[in-house]
């Protein structure tokens, strides 16, 4: 049996409750709490909504950009000039350069009814005869399936070897005074390190099933039959190229002892030379040769998605390809 302590008990009985207006502020405070934090809760997930349609936006208007969606893809109105560039190395791959890009372009300008003509501007050190001569040889074919229609190359700052080849079958070529043009040659290059393995005592150990499998392995000895054999095919490529100039550029055409030598010239030297027609501009080609202000793009723009896609698949394809029967060392380029 416990016995309370009278003053503990007398205390609590004693011990005033709170006032009314006490729990109306607590109750209004904690009130306010919890809306506040409904508040705060509603603005985030607005927020959240907000970023995600603008990541959304983002994501499309990159994918049309790199899927390349540009002016040239549109449907052109009225008459105008066609524009395709070459920029760069003429290469295979689906570059700027590349015939896979350019030839589509030209197809699509000379078949437009509403381009007057078509201006090819082109801005290259050269690169793989094979992409130049079929640029070269679709060219001449669109040339006599419309013969109303005139292509015009325009020189940026170089139009050499390669992008010469291109440039000859075209009706005219204009330049800028100072340009670079010409290059007319082939060239095969590599390199040899047997006298650096032979200071370092390293060993080569080819195995090859074929006389010439090995061709010019930077690796091995040179061997002067293989030597005279690239010789004799880069002179036939350079043929090829001296044939095409000729052709394209006709009585024009002021031959001299260095034309073919692979020298190359200012713009200015170029049109002396007959190696071009004029000094001109695109928007100067387009104003006083085609009567147009209104010039239309019609080259193929590669996207990323594209070109990452084309590498990653001519990596592990080069791989495997050198990998089974061997890569050679070098191959013949206009540069």
């Amino acid at each position: 049996m416990s016995i309370d302590n009278p003053t503990t008990s007398a205390a609590a009985i004693s011990q005033p409750e709170p006032p009314l207006h006490s729990l109306a502020w607590e109750r209004e405070t904690l009130e306010k709490l919890a809306f506040a934090t409904l508040a705060e809760q509603r603005a985030r997930r607005r927020w959240n909504i907000f970023f995600r349609f603008v990541f959304v936006a983002l994501v499309l208007i990159g994918l049309a950009l790199a899927f390349g969606y540009t002016a040239g893809d549109m449907e052109s109105v009225g008459t105008h000039s066609a524009l395709i560039e070459i920029d760069g190395t003429i290469e295979s791959g689906g570059g700027s350069g590349s015939a896979d890009s350019v030839i589509p372009a030209l197809n699509r300008a000379f078949s437009d009814a509403s381009a007057v003509g078509v201006i090819l501007r082109i801005n290259s050190p050269g690169g793989s005869p094979v992409q130049a001569g079929i640029i070269n040889d679709e060219i001449q074919r669109l040339r006599l399936a419309y013969p109303q229609k005139p292509l015009y190359v325009v020189v940026d700052e170089m139009c050499a070897s390669g992008g010469y080849y291109i440039a000859a079958a075209a009706d005219r070529i204009y330049v800028n005074k100072a340009s670079i043009v010409g290059s007319i040659g082939v060239l095969m290059d590599g390199f040899g390190f047997t006298g650096l393995m032979d200071k370092l005592g390293v060993e080569r150990r080819l195995l090859t099933a074929g006389e010439n499998k090995g061709f010019l392995d930077p690796f091995s000895p040179v061997q002067s039959k293989q030597v005279d054999y690239a010789r004799t095919m880069v002179a036939e490529i350079h043929q090829q190229f001296i044939d095409v100039v000729r052709k394209g550029r006709g009585k024009r055409l002021k031959e001299t002892p260095e034309m073919f030598s692979g020298l190359f010239w200012s713009g200015a030297r170029a049109v002396e030379l007959g190696l071009a027609d004029g000094f001109g501009t695109v928007n100067s080609v387009a104003r006083n040769e085609f009567k147009t202000e209104d010039i239309v793009d019609y080259t193929k723009h590669e996207g990323l998605p594209e070109r990452v896609l084309k590498k990653f698949g001519a990596s592990i394809g080069a791989a495997a390809g050198a990998s089974v029967i061997g890569s050679v060392v070098a191959k013949p380029a206009l540069r």
